[in-house]
């Protein structure tokens, strides 16, 4: 089976039932409105905000979509890139590119007009769809993409450079166009997240992605009476592969534009939504906006909600301490994967197993995992070693870089540059990423461990721990940290605060500075070395 046979067979058996829900807040000039400032709206622009999609228009969309690419001339093997925000269009357009056989290509929404040209000619994409959001960028680079046949416009007010979606597809067949697929095909190309280094293209096949289905439901029970929130950005891996579990469900799901704790649980309210996939600040806003009082829980309407799961990063347990005392009844889970291996789920920890909040858990659906040392031996219980996984989610291959690919894969096993460790119960712990270990003195730092100690803080919103080069030992660790709205602290408070860790452990350089996320929640360390390392290291030269 590979994953548009999931929407055609909703498309029949659930044909007039919801599939997808976009909400977005609407902006009162510059800003978004709270939840408080839009219901003093009156009249019909507070309905403006909500638009839905059947699954029978969903899979008519998707072959509208997949008609009009082969009549440009698409066809299998062929690369379509998406640039858009999260919108009703997003999923029907990628379906529409895997009907024909062709490989979808999502790119990062905060790509510059460089990133965009960089990324859409390392997959060698034939077309481009974009949205209004990136026209001054994509029009900076339309015409030195000299392999992107077409470009494809989606909403109002189409510049003169591409031709609008929303017309051509109205003229397309919404019969499905029968294109033969297995699940060896050539599915997407996905790219990394570029946190050390340059992104790199990842060919998944369908069977990676029909896995992440299986996956998905496996670990969640996904079942036609649940409604997914779905709030990270649908370019990336995670957001996709655990919507994927409505997908296979038949179940709805609601896109909402937008990261305020008030349009959050406002939106769990009145969509009567039971699973919401977050990121750690995002749980820490919408405690944070209980804790002040801005969020009433008595106001909304919330007992059908069953569960909260976090992945993308670490998850300090000191958070999900804090979200039981409001959420009691809730259950919660965390997933570990990464876009190589089609996102998450390769490690699982379980509704089950909360009592282990703070590890990544144990092997998921269908998954092996193992730790291993520099030589790729399996490292004694206990020990710290690089994550490998294995299963039907790994990535085909990093495309046209055989050197690349040669470096994280070896007999079907894809070695993540993570380092971690097995506990006596066979749960598995992330340490750190095998690049971000600060080596000070001969001696192993992993700023995780750092990190989740100063996170809790009650002062400190976000942390990151990075290395600056120093001339004795090599490098010193530095903890850049931000803190929360209206708390105020000094480098004397957070050096007594560390002095509850092991003397090696504790930051040498305290900088109270914002803490930089990628859209999927990850710290951007390069950037922040980049911000940090250089002066670092004048200063070292001159004091040598």
């Amino acid at each position: 089976m590979v994953i548009t046979e999931l929407l055609e067979n909703n498309a029949i058996q659930y044909g007039d039932d919801v599939s997808l829900v976009e909400i977005n807040p609407p902006a009162d000039d510059a800003k978004r409105l709270t939840w408080k400032e839009y219901s003093l709206i009156e009249g019909s622009r507070k309905d403006a905000f909500r638009t839905e999609l059947t699954w029978k228009e969903f899979n008519k969309s998707a072959n509208r979509f997949a008609n009009l690419l082969l009549s440009r001339g698409i066809k299998k093997g062929d690369k379509v890139a998406i640039l858009l925000m999260n919108c009703l269009e997003w999923l029907p357009i990628y379906f529409g590119i895997l009907k024909t056989g062709a490989l979808a290509v999502p790119l990062n929404y905060r790509y510059t007009a460089d990133e965009i040209k960089y990324c859409t000619e390392l997959s060698e994409a034939d077309m481009l769809v974009f949205g209004p959001e990136f026209t001054g960028r994509v029009e900076n680079i339309f015409n030195k993409l000299k392999k992107v046949q077409s470009f494809f416009y989606v909403g109002d007010d189409c510049p003169t450079f591409a031709e609008s979606y929303d017309k051509l597809v109205t003229y397309c067949s919404t019969k499905n166009p029968e294109i033969e697929l297995t699940e060896d095909d050539e599915a997407a190309i996905y790219f990394s997240s570029g946190t050390t280094g340059f992104p790199k293209a990842i060919i998944h096949a369908h069977k990676s992605l029909i896995h992440s289905c299986r996956v998905e439901q496996n670990h969640h029970g996904q079942n036609r009476d649940d409604v997914f929130l779905c709030i990270p950005p649908l370019y990336h891996t995670g957001a996709k592969m655990h919507w994927f579990g409505s997908l296979l469900s038949g179940s709805k799901a609601v896109l909402l534009r937008g990261i305020q704790p008030e349009w959050i649980i406002r939106t769990i309210s009145e969509e009567k939504c039971t699973i919401v996939w977050l990121l750690v600040p995002w749980a820490q806003d919408i405690l944070d906006s209980i804790d002040r009082g801005d969020i009433d829980l008595n106001e909304y309407q919330l007992s059908q909600w069953r569960l909260m799961h976090i992945g993308a990063q670490p998850v300090p347990p000191s958070l999900i301490k804090r979200w039981k005392e409001h959420f009691p009844h809730h259950q919660y889970d965390t997933n570990y994967g990464l876009s190589e291996s089609i996102g998450p789920g390769c490690v699982h920890l379980g509704v089950e197993n909360i009592h282990k909040v703070g590890a990544i858990g144990k092997a998921g659906y269908g998954w092996e995992v193992k730790i291993v040392d520099e030589n790729r031996n399996e490292v004694a219980r206990g020990e710290v070693g690089e994550l490998a996984v294995k299963g039907p989610g790994v990535m085909l291959r990093y495309f046209n870089d055989e050197k690349a690919t040669n470096e994280v894969l070896a007999d079907g096993w894809l070695y993540t540059g993570d380092m971690a460790k097995e506990d006596e119960d066979g749960f598995i712990y992330l340490v750190d990423r095998k690049k971000d270990v600060i080596i000070s003195g001969g001696e192993n730092i992993y700023p995780v461990q750092i990190e989740d100690f100063l996170r809790g803080c009650d002062l400190i919103k976000d942390v990151a721990v990075i290395g600056l080069p120093d001339k004795r030992l090599g490098e010193i660790t530095a903890a850049i940290i931000e803190l929360k709205e209206g708390a105020e602290a000094t480098e004397e408070d957070i050096n007594d605060l560390c002095l509850d860790l092991p003397r090696y452990k504790r930051p040498k350089k305290i900088i109270f500075a914002d803490v930089p996320r990628n859209p999927t929640g990850k710290i951007e360390k390069p950037k922040l070395r980049e911000i940090y390392c250089g002066a670092s290291l004048v200063e070292s030269q001159i004091k040598g």
